[in-house]
């Protein structure tokens, strides 16, 4: 049977930013299967859809950079296929667009997120705070490991902050964060760590997924 590799991108917005990885892919499943297009089962025992989500996203966090590996049996036209898709997708998952794989999920080394923080706190307070957190020598999180259990992690050198905004009571911050397979920082670390370290009780925090980058800062494709 032909097996013919494809890559989706696709939107993850609204109430589907609270579904978990697993409930992604069985919402993804169900669609493929309402959609009856061509797909590729794996073979064996028990024949499933094959699915890849080359970086996971985690909750709460909206994107419109997400990826998803899947294979079909036939050639497709990609536009038609991307709208019978989206067609049995449910609220909040969108696909964008479907086109053979370009890179591989081991290329992949930086995600590139949109933070929003809204406090009662004055923006020029909140942007101080960061730029303290951003001055220290080291900055130190716990982070659990398969082999060594719970390590102390300086994440100072892995924050590439790109860019800040202020407004009234709110604080964007443009960052780039390490995402490959030997370190991988996602946006809730940062926002945790800048929380507790601020001491700012953050009415509200947005964060967006923007870009997935290679390690050669190519975008993931």
């Amino acid at each position: 049977m032909e097996k013919i590799n494809l890559r989706a991108v696709f939107e993850k917005s609204g109430h589907a930013v609270f579904i978990s990885h697993l409930d992604l892919m069985r919402a993804m499943q169900r669609a493929i299967k309402r959609s009856k297009i061509p797909v590729w089962y794996s073979q064996g025992f028990n024949p499933h859809i094959y699915l890849n989500f080359p970086l996971a996203l985690s909750l709460g966090v909206t994107s419109k950079t997400e990826f998803m590996d899947f294979a079909v049996t036939e050639p497709c036209d990609y536009a038609a296929l991307t709208e019978t898709l989206n067609k049995a997708m449910p609220e909040g998952l969108k696909i964008l667009g479907i086109a053979e794989p370009v890179f591989a999920n081991k290329d992949i080394g930086f995600a590139e997120y949109t933070i929003e923080f809204k406090s009662d706190v004055p923006s020029e307070e909140m942007l101080s705070a960061l730029e303290n957190m951003m001055k220290a020598d080291t900055i130190e999180i716990d982070k659990r490991s398969k082999s060594k259990g719970t390590v102390k992690l300086d994440i100072k050198p892995h924050i590439n902050i790109t860019g800040t905004e202020t407004a009234s009571g709110l604080l964007h911050v443009f960052v780039r964060l390490p995402a490959g397979l030997e370190l991988n920082i996602n946006s809730n670390v940062f926002i945790d760590t800048f929380a507790a370290l601020s001491g700012i009780d953050f009415t509200s925090v947005y964060a967006e997924r923007t870009k997935i980058l290679c390690l050669n800062g190519e975008n993931f494709r």
